[in-house]
């Protein structure tokens, strides 16, 4: 019986074993896969247990115009934070920090108080601000390079650049419809911290600076671009007008060469300006054309043969009824051929020309001139324009259509149909980018022009254009718009705005403009200028045939095109040169450079700018309050006023500067 008891203990105490030895197997084996096949996973996940990772904003790319002059860089600045977790005294911290960051001591302290192991105090300082607080040699605190969109043109092409926010995400314009192509990779700040999760230090700062996306390049010109916004805002000034539009493209390619809003704003500081401000009209807003849809109407009776040139319309002198209502002209006329219809803008003359083409033929053109559709230029917000199927026209509808009451179309949509009269009858795709470049300027997809349908033949297009330079001739109603030297086609506008209160047209608010194309014979440019409530004068021919006149002399004379008819007077000299682009006003005050005392430096000694980059000199100039006017990129090879000259806030300053051999 003890025999069998003993046998029973070996039994299980060699059972009880054998479990141990199945456990320690198992252990050794689980330590020994954890340990080699899984040490380098463990690892990281160890290493991310301890470190803290703060992205960076990402660099975006440059934009340039058409001549390669940056319209958008990214410069970088210097960032402050703290490390709360590692400052002996916040409160004290805060007393001197408050002052030079423009805030109070209570808002920086509440601010680092508190379980935050990183916390944003000020970002992209100035280059004098950051060293003025690095001399403080505040434990806790540290800087790192962030990015900073700058606009060293100012207002020059606002509403096509557009803008971005902090993020920088793009908010509007070019910056907002190829985010993702400017927009570079994220960089990142790497710390460390403790097994509480307390930060140890910024001495051991890792980070990944940005890196920078894709650059544009675009069509306009900021020279032309420059022509348009000044005689745009000459004309918007002069007139009393609410607002302006000016749009110049080439008609033969449908590049867009400039496009022009006036109020305008400067993208450094959009915030500072209404939201109606930064809306670019020239493709987010519609408007009633008024008498320039007669020359897409005259366009298609003369395709459709119904009317013939020298064919003449009585224009009832003055007054027509028709479907209960009554036209009226400016002036009583008689017999009017086609062509002065057009010259004298009859719209007696333009209704009876319509009922003859008949609704179907008329939406047909109009249609194929590309109203009332999107033309998909490269910018967002663009609008659609209004035109009614031809199924809802009833009784004075096709008059009135005919001399541009009752549709409304976008001034970019204009400036493309006038583009379609002028390269001999075909509707050109408006595009602003030419190309997307990398970092050394290899393109990576090249913008070509689009024809997107042919909407009369040549011989029309050049009857038309023709007829056309009867308008700006002497009796004309746009002769304002005559340019010396050279033949002008084009057509004033005036239509009544609708009235939202009354549902109908309003008594004293009106849309003035003028659109057309100059050489009449060998087109470079099509322009269309658009006031909105003019107070001086509601005609097209009065208030915008001047601005279309001072576009186009000036933009000829920039490329160079020789005048092709005789001269009546001395041609003047114009402000921008091909040899040296216009210089257009870098806003550096945007930039809100602050000295030690808090207050900005203006004025004193211009300083010698030569061999200095171009965030050299946009540094200096705004410790100084002082405007700076850029040509080309790279280093500085030239400046005016020279070194040493005492200079005020006022007054102008540029300099040129050049890639390094």
């Amino acid at each position: 019986m003890r025999d069998d008891r003993d046998k029973w203990t070996r039994y299980r105490i060699r059972f009880i074993g054998g479990i141990f030895i199945l456990l320690l197997s198992v252990s050794v084996a689980r330590a020994f896969y954890l340990q080699i096949y899984e040490q380098e996973k463990f690892a990281n996940l160890a290493e991310k247990q301890h470190l803290k990772v703060v992205q960076l904003t990402p660099s975006r790319g440059t934009i340039y115009d058409a001549t390669n002059s940056a319209l958008a860089v990214s410069i970088e600045m210097d960032s402050l934070f703290a490390e709360p977790r590692n400052m002996d005294n916040i409160s004290a911290a805060a007393s001197q920090l408050a002052p030079l960051l423009g805030t109070t001591k209570e808002a920086l302290e509440k601010k680092m108080k508190g379980n935050k192991g990183f916390v944003w105090l000020a970002r992209r300082l100035t280059p004098e601000l950051a060293a003025q607080i690095g001399r403080l040699k505040i434990d806790g605190i540290g800087f790192v390079k962030e990015p900073k969109r700058f606009y060293p043109n100012a207002e020059i092409g606002s509403h096509v650049i557009g803008f971005t926010g902090l993020d920088p995400e793009g908010l509007e314009g070019i910056e907002k419809r190829f985010d993702s192509t400017l927009l570079g990779n994220t960089g990142y700040m790497v710390t460390e911290r403790d097994a509480l999760g307390r930060d140890i230090g910024n001495q051991g700062v890792m980070t990944r600076s940005a890196s920078p996306g894709q650059d544009i390049v675009l069509t306009i010109d900021k020279n032309i671009q420059y022509i348009a916004e000044k005689e745009l805002a000459a004309a918007v000034e002069s007139s009393r007008a609410k607002g302006g539009i000016a749009i110049v493209m080439e008609p033969a390619t449908g590049k867009i060469l400039a496009m022009a809003n006036y109020p305008t704003f400067n993208p450094n500081s959009f915030g500072k300006f209404p939201p109606a401000a930064l809306r670019n009209r020239a493709i987010a807003d519609s408007f009633e054309p008024g008498s320039t849809m007669k020359v897409f109407l005259i366009a298609a009776a003369l395709e459709e043969k119904v009317v013939k040139p020298e064919e003449g319309f009585n224009c009832e002198n003055g007054s027509y009824n028709i479907g209960g209502r009554t036209i009226h002209d400016t002036h009583k006329y008689g017999r009017l051929s086609v062509a002065e219809v057009l010259k004298y803008s009859s719209n007696i003359g333009a209704a009876k020309i319509g009922s003859r083409l008949g609704p179907e033929r008329l939406y047909g053109y109009l249609r194929g001139f590309g109203f009332g559709a999107k033309s998909s230029i490269e910018l967002p917000g663009e609008v659609n324009g209004y035109l009614r199927n031809k199924s809802s026209w009833y009784g004075v509808d096709l008059a009135a259509l005919s001399f541009g009451q009752g549709v409304s179309i976008s001034s970019l949509q204009l400036v493309a149909a006038m583009s379609a009269i002028a390269n001999g009858g075909t509707l050109m795709q408006p595009y602003i980018v030419d190309r997307i470049v990398d970092a050394t300027g290899n393109p990576l997809k090249q913008f070509s022009p689009v024809s997107r349908q042919r909407v009369i033949s040549p011989e029309t297009a050049r009857i038309v254009a023709k007829m056309m330079e009867g308008v700006a001739a002497e009796g004309g109603t746009g002769t304002a718009a005559a340019v010396d030297g050279f033949k002008v086609a084009g057509k004033t506008g005036t239509a009544q705005k609708a009235d939202p209160v009354t549902k109908g047209y309003s008594l004293d608010k009106r849309t003035a403009s003028f659109a057309g194309f100059v050489p009449s014979d060998q087109p470079r440019l099509a322009i269309v200028v658009i006031l909105d409530e003019p107070k001086t004068s509601a005609y097209g021919g009065v208030v915008a045939a001047p601005a279309f006149s001072a576009i186009a002399k000036q933009s000829l004379c920039y490329l160079r095109v020789a005048p092709n008819q005789p001269l009546k007077k001395k041609p003047d000299t114009i402000e921008v040169k091909k040899e040296e682009p216009k210089l257009v006003a870098a806003a550096a005050e945007e930039l809100e450079e602050i000295t030690p005392d808090g207050q900005p430096q203006v004025g004193g000694l211009l300083a010698n700018f030569h061999g200095m980059s171009m965030r050299q000199v946009l540094q200096h100039m705004e410790k100084k309050g002082l405007n700076v006017r850029l040509i080309g990129s790279g280093r500085v090879v030239e400046q005016s006023p020279p070194p040493g000259r005492k200079i005020n806030p006022s007054d102008p300053v540029w300099v040129k500067l050049a890639p390094s051999a």
